[in-house]
């Protein structure tokens, strides 16, 4: 195990997951923490927080990839910041291992710790997903759905194979919930401004496909809305397909089935999948010693403090995607808060309140939010809304998405980079330059600095060279989840 002379030797407020609640309560906690003489320190394998609210965005390109992340770095000034995973907590001892980059293992220990380490895309097991399908939980998969979707118009707009160019300019999504509904709309308006450009191309050669296993689409919404989102989505030549699950990808082709009944629905060849079906409580939660759900997540008590059969746990908390947090309004399903960033942010600011509230022996307050509504964008102009129970749909939706998001990401400095790049697409309209080979940055100096190979020798053993691109599977989306 490592040793890290740099770790400061203080009482340490331990923060797994630098998400939203992670973030938010290493920036509140961090100067009040430093004053009393401990730390606050923040273990996350990533640098950044991400505002997965404008990932749709970022891939249809109408905000720049590293305005959607917030910096730890920059902005968590006074905690400390380790990169890396924690893989083994023992609260009895007040100590967590946690996993570096380099896989060297180090000891932390701690004398609060708050669990805020997210969730992780939901996924199921159907033969061929893991190799075809990408998801759409990390900026790295948004920027990757972006370069994926220009690439294929490109190339399928001087394909004369027509089967291949089919197979090229289909792209699937399956997940009717606000993430889906806005990935599959903001990419099909990525697609027009693209298709506009090529004198090759119309939108009847590209085909967009929703599939939704339930009856609906957006629970979040009122019903006549949900059916509103719906003919608005086939009114623009996306294809929605309800009570439709997928069976497997196979050799480029999409087998569908229909539900409940499950049997066989249409087949669909494809070479871009994305997955959008939900998300779970991060494996960690399970893995952590602390009491979970039947769902895998951190058991809460309505003050944010860990509680188990015996009752609260000393010294531990936790809020967010992790934790089944009651929600005292009433309104969450199955009684608790339903996973998304207005109550990790709100949970964040009570969880903190409430941990410096028990330092002092202070009485601690239960979390209650009523949920405000929600918003979703679907590209320029066109949205859905359900604010105080008051329904509004495009324009208005659309305003009131981009104002709600664009001042509740974090920091002003991000909110200022999100809202000039809004000017300027608007302005100078959306930006549809393709970026290659950011999977193997190495192509071009790689293809100059090698020797030449002979014909004969390429690929006899089955193996690629550094600069070579790879086929995962027949219809993988290329990028990485973190």
């Amino acid at each position: 195990m490592a040793s890290n002379p740099q770790l400061q030797d203080r009482p340490r407020v331990l923060i797994v997951g630098g998400g939203y609640v992670g973030f938010y309560a290493a920036m509140r906690l961090q100067q009040k923490i430093k004053e009393s003489g401990g730390v606050v320190t923040v273990v996350d394998p990533l640098p950044y927080m991400t505002y997965q609210p404008f990932l749709p965005e970022v891939a249809g390109g109408n905000i720049e990839a590293r305005h959607a992340v917030v910096s730890h770095r920059r902005h968590l000034k006074d905690t400390e910041l380790i990169d890396g995973e924690v893989v083994q907590i023992d609260h009895k001892a007040r100590k967590a291992i946690v996993r570096l980059q380099d896989e060297e293992t180090m000891e932390i220990p701690y004398q609060d710790i708050i669990m805020s380490a997210g969730a992780v895309t939901k996924t199921f097991p159907i033969p061929g997903l893991a190799d075809n399908g990408i998801g759409f939980k990390t900026i790295e998969e948004a920027v990757a759905l972006r370069n994926r979707v220009l690439e294929k118009i490109e190339n399928g707009s001087v394909e004369r194979d027509d089967e291949v160019r089919r197979r090229a300019l289909t792209f699937v999504l399956v997940g009717g919930g606000f993430a889906g509904i806005e990935a599959i709309a903001e990419l099909e308006d990525l697609a027009r401004a693209a298709v506009r450009r090529n004198a090759r191309l119309t939108m009847k050669d590209v085909r967009f496909v929703l599939v939704e296993a339930m009856g609906r689409v957006m629970p979040e919404v009122t019903e006549a809305q949900a059916e509103g989102v719906v003919q608005h989505l086939r009114d623009r030549g996306i294809e929605v397909m309800l009570n439709t699950s997928l069976e497997s990808v196979e050799d480029g082709t999409l087998k569908l089935i229909n539900m409940p009944d499950k049997t066989p629905a249409e087949e669909i060849a494809a070479d871009t999948l994305i997955w959008t079906a939900g998300v779970r409580a991060n494996p960690l939660a399970a893995e952590s010693g602390f009491p979970v759900d039947d769902r895998g997540r951190i058991k809460a008590g309505a003050d944010l403090r860990i509680t188990g059969d015996d009752g609260p746990l000393d010294n531990a908390w936790t809020a967010g995607d992790v934790a089944a947090v009651p929600d005292l309004s009433g309104g969450g399903v199955g009684g608790y808060c339903v996973p998304n960033a207005q109550h990790a942010v709100r949970q964040a600011k009570r969880l903190t309140s409430n941990l410096l509230a028990a330092r002092e022996g202070q009485e601690l307050v239960d979390y209650k939010h009523t949920n405000l509504g929600a918003v979703a964008g679907f590209g320029l102009g066109k949205g859905v809304a359900n604010v105080y129970g008051f329904g509004f749909s495009g324009f208005p939706a659309w305003f009131m998405h981009r104002a709600y998001h664009g001042t509740a990401i974090p920091t002003v400095e991000r909110k200022l980079r999100v809202f000039s790049g809004w000017f300027w697409n608007l302005v100078l309209s959306r930006d549809t330059t393709q970026l290659e080979d950011l999977d193997r940055p190495r192509a071009a100096f790689y293809a100059a600095a090698a020797p030449p190979r002979k014909k004969d020798d390429a690929g006899k053993d089955g193996s690629k060279k550094p600069g070579e691109k790879s086929q995962v599977g027949s219809g993988a989306a290329s990028g990485s989840s973190k």
